[in-house]
C-alpha cells in the first residue's frame, strides 16, 4: 500500500505542474520569433558605418537580414522606412525638426536629449517608427575651409565667412546636391548668415559623401577652397581643413540614433537590447576615429564596424 501511496503522490505532483501555467493565465511565454529584417542606411562613409553595425549585430543574434545599406540620401532612405521597404536605419535626432516642422519650437532641436524625446514621440505617434537610443555625438552639416584659407583671411566663424564672401573674396565650395538644395543644409547657412552663393561658387557632387568634398577642398580641385563636411568626420584635420564655428547656432544637433518600424520591434523587443549599447558607446572621438579609418585608411565599412564591435564585446 505504501508503494501505490508513493506514486499516487507522484502523479498528484505532475498533474499540479501542468496545471500551473493554466492557473497564471492560460498560457506560456512563447519564445521571440527571429525575423527577416531589412537594413538601410544613407550613401555616405558614416550611413555606412552605422548601417553596418546594425546588420552584423542583428545577424549575430540569430535573424536573417536583408542588407540595403548606403540605399541612397536621406529624403530617400526616410521614404523607405515609410513604406515598409526598409525595417531599419540609422538616422539623425536634428532631422526630426524638418519631419515635423509645424509641431516644435526651432531652440528644442538644439538640446540633443530633448530633440530626441520629441521626435520619438512624434514619429511613433504619426508613422509608427520607433526611434532607438541615440549616440552622444553631434553629426551636424558643417562648413570647413582650407587651413590656409583660414589663416590669411582670419576666418573662424561662420558670420568672417560671410563677410568675407559679401566683400567678393573668392570661394568655391565642394558638396552634394542633397547639401546645395535642402533647406536644412546650405540654404539655412545662406539664410542664417546672409550670404548667397552662385552655381559657379560651388563643385556638385551626386553623392553625400564628404570624402569626396573634402578631397576636393584639400587638392583644390577646380579651384576648390572649402568643403561640405560632417561634425563626426575624420579626416579634417588630416586633410588640412578648418570647420567654421556656428555661432548662431543654425544648425540642430543631430546625434545618430536607428530608426525602427514598430511592427517589427514588437515582434522581435529583443533588437532594443541589441542595440541601444553600441550607439551609446559611439561618442563624438569614437566616431571621428571610426570613419577615419574608412575615410583616410581606406578600409571598408563592413571591415571598421567589425573591429569596433569585436574590439568592445558586442560580437
Amino acid at each position: 500500500m505504501k508503494h501505490y501511496r508513493t506514486i499516487s503522490l507522484l502523479i498528484l505532483i505532475m498533474l499540479t505542474l501542468i496545471a500551473m501555467p493554466l492557473a497564471a493565465g492560460g498560457k506560456t511565454e512563447k519564445p521571440e520569433k527571429k525575423a527577416e529584417i531589412t537594413v538601410g542606411s544613407k550613401i555616405d562613409t558614416e550611413g555606412a558605418l552605422l548601417g553596418n553595425m546594425i546588420v552584423l549585430l542583428l545577424r549575430n543574434a540569430g535573424f536573417t537580414v536583408i542588407d540595403k545599406t548606403q540605399t541612397g540620401t536621406s529624403e530617400i532612405v526616410r521614404s523607405a522606412i515609410l513604406a515598409g521597404e526598409i525595417d531599419i536605419y540609422p538616422e539623425y535626432t536634428g532631422s526630426g525638426y524638418y519631419f515635423f516642422p509645424d509641431q516644435t519650437d526651432f531652440d528644442l532641436w538644439k538640446d540633443l536629449r530633448k530633440g530626441y524625446e520629441k521626435v520619438a514621440q512624434l514619429d511613433a505617434e504619426a508613422n509608427d517608427i520607433i526611434w532607438l537610443e541615440p549616440s552622444p555625438a553631434n553629426n551636424t552639416w558643417a562648413i570647413a575651409v582650407r587651413s590656409d584659407l583660414a589663416k590669411s583671411e582670419a576666418l573662424a566663424t561662420l558670420e568672417d565667412l560671410a563677410a568675407y564672401i559679401n566683400r567678393g573674396g573668392k570661394f568655391k565650395i565642394a558638396a552634394s546636391e542633397e547639401f546645395v538644395s535642402d533647406e536644412p543644409a546650405l540654404p539655412s547657412f545662406e539664410a542664417g548668415y546672409g550670404f548667397t552663393l552662385k552655381k559657379e561658387q560651388m563643385l556638385v557632387f551626386a553623392g553625400g559623401n564628404t570624402t569626396l568634398t573634402e578631397q576636393a577642398a584639400a587638392s583644390g580641385q577646380e579651384g576648390v577652397n572649402a568643403a561640405m563636411a560632417y561634425g563626426t568626420d575624420g579626416e579634417l584635420a588630416t586633410l588640412g581643413l578648418k570647420v567654421l564655428t556656428d555661432t548662431k547656432q543654425v544648425q540642430p544637433v543631430y546625434a545618430p540614433a536607428p530608426n525602427i518600424r514598430k511592427e517589427v520591434l514588437d515582434k522581435s523587443p529583443s533588437i532594443r537590447a541589441i542595440i541601444d549599447p553600441v550607439f551609446m558607446s559611439l561618442d563624438l572621438e569614437t566616431l571621428q576615429t571610426l570613419n577615419s579609418r574608412i575615410s583616410v585608411e581606406g578600409l571598408s565599412p563592413k571591415s571598421v564596424a567589425q573591429a569596433y564591435l569585436e574590439e568592445k564585446g558586442f560580437l
